[in-house]
């Protein structure tokens, strides 16, 4: 476990340089911009899906859920207008005493504090907003609640497209940047990379699972508490299955599937970390490259033992 701890500062401390940076922004907003515009081409018939799923679920569920599900969305955006105001009110002091390298970093930093301070809050006031909501939502016609939860739906789905494309896109393109942390930490080494075709079999075998056991869970996600747990399973299985394989054929010549299991509990740490951040917008274009960067620290740490 100490291995896998270390390996995860050395991971958070790479993604914070502007290589790494450059890679994850570029990717990852490119990505986001194209499923932003997919979605608005869709936007209508995914709305007339999500509302004759909530045709099935019961009143009272979908009430209860509502509620929940609103209470986390309000979250959200005060997580993103606290993050909007301190630029909106200090960007020129930021401009001034941070460098440019260190510029996307410290934006992390901001949006990663927000999330801290509203979480707080809402771990203290959280069951009051939530009854507010869900008074609110006894006063309003079932139609209302129907559209309005429908919205939030199609929010998931666009979201859930946009990080298994980056987790994709990322295992195509990681290579450059493992080589360049292999130059500067194992410069007697060699990173390999013989199975490219191979590792995005996987990654699309594995994106096809992630997608068919989320249809098959969707009713699950309307039922508070376990619905995060369920996403958050989803998201570190199919994170497990992608970057391990992938970083693993940068470190070895052969990736024996029965020496990675050996691995199992640091390869489920790591996905842990990984799946939170895709819980934060934003912070979700950089989960993919800290897993990769951290996982292959990890197993190369570990084979030069």
């Amino acid at each position: 476990m100490k291995d896998v701890i270390h390996s995860v500062f050395f991971g958070l401390k790479e993604l914070l340089r502007w290589n790494t940076m450059k890679y994850a922004l570029t990717t990852g907003l490119i990505v986001t911009l194209i499923w932003i515009g997919i979605g608005s081409q869709i936007w209508d018939t995914i709305i007339g899906l999500g509302s004759r799923v909530l045709e099935w679920i019961p009143f009272s569920l979908v009430r209860a859920n509502g509620a929940w599900m609103l209470s986390s969305f309000l979250w959200l955006q005060l997580v993103l207008l606290t993050f909007a105001l301190v630029f909106a009110f200090f960007g020129n002091i930021i401009l001034q005493r941070i460098p440019r390298e260190r510029y996307t970093a410290f934006s992390i930093a901001v949006i990663a504090g927000s999330a801290l301070f509203w979480g707080i809050v809402w771990l203290f006031r959280g069951e009051y907003i939530y009854q507010q909501f869900l008074r609110l939502l006894t006063w309003l016609p079932f139609e209302t609640l129907e559209k309005g939860i429908a919205f939030l739906i199609g929010f998931y789905l666009i979201y859930n497209a946009i990080i298994v494309t980056i987790l994709f896109v990322t295992s195509l393109f990681s290579e450059p940047l493992i080589r360049h942390l292999e130059k500067q930490y194992f410069p007697n080494s060699e990173v390999h990379k013989d199975h490219l075709f191979r590792s995005i079999g996987y990654t699309i075998k594995d994106s096809i699972i992630f997608i068919v056991v989320s249809i098959i869970a969707f009713p699950l996600l309307f039922v508070p508490v376990l619905n995060i747990l369920v996403q958050l399973g989803l998201w570190m299985w199919l994170i497990k299955n992608t970057i391990s394989y992938d970083a693993a054929t940068l470190v070895y010549d052969k990736v024996d599937p029965a020496k990675l299991k050996q691995h199992r509990l640091a390869l489920w740490s790591v996905s842990f970390v990984t799946a939170l951040f895709n819980f934060v917008p934003l912070l979700n274009l950089f989960g993919p490259y800290f897993g990769e960067i951290t996982l292959f620290h990890y197993l190369k740490t570990t084979e030069e033992k």
